[in-house]
């Protein structure tokens, strides 16, 4: 235990941060848990651009009040974004690609 004054005040404050902390990195965690379960229950897009959009501007919080490192902030959100995407495209007709392809490429 701190014995100054303001070794004390200073453990109060960390207590106090450190349950902000996990209070806020806990709904980021539920932000994103909602949006993946908003797509595997096939929710219209609407609805999941607003949940896409909420667990974006939490960790955008969190980045900005140094609870998330700034690129884990956004490895999260590139993640997502990546899922959320993916869901919505359509699936593009595949171009098998050999030799012959690319040599006739090549000569145009």
């Amino acid at each position: 235990m701190a014995n100054k004054t303001s070794a004390k005040k200073a453990a109060r404050q960390s207590v106090k941060r450190q349950a902000i902390n996990v209070a806020r990195k806990t709904s980021i965690k539920t932000a994103f848990k909602k949006v993946t379960t908003a797509l595997q229950e096939g929710k219209t897009e609407a609805e999941i651009q607003k949940l896409f959009n909420d667990a974006q501007s939490k960790c955008a919080r969190a980045k900005g009040k140094k609870t998330l490192h700034a690129k884990t902030a956004s490895r999260k959100v590139s993640r997502l974004a990546l899922k959320v995407k993916a869901h919505f495209e359509q699936p593009v007709a595949e171009v098998k690609v050999t030799k012959k392809t690319v040599a006739k490429k090549a000569k145009k």
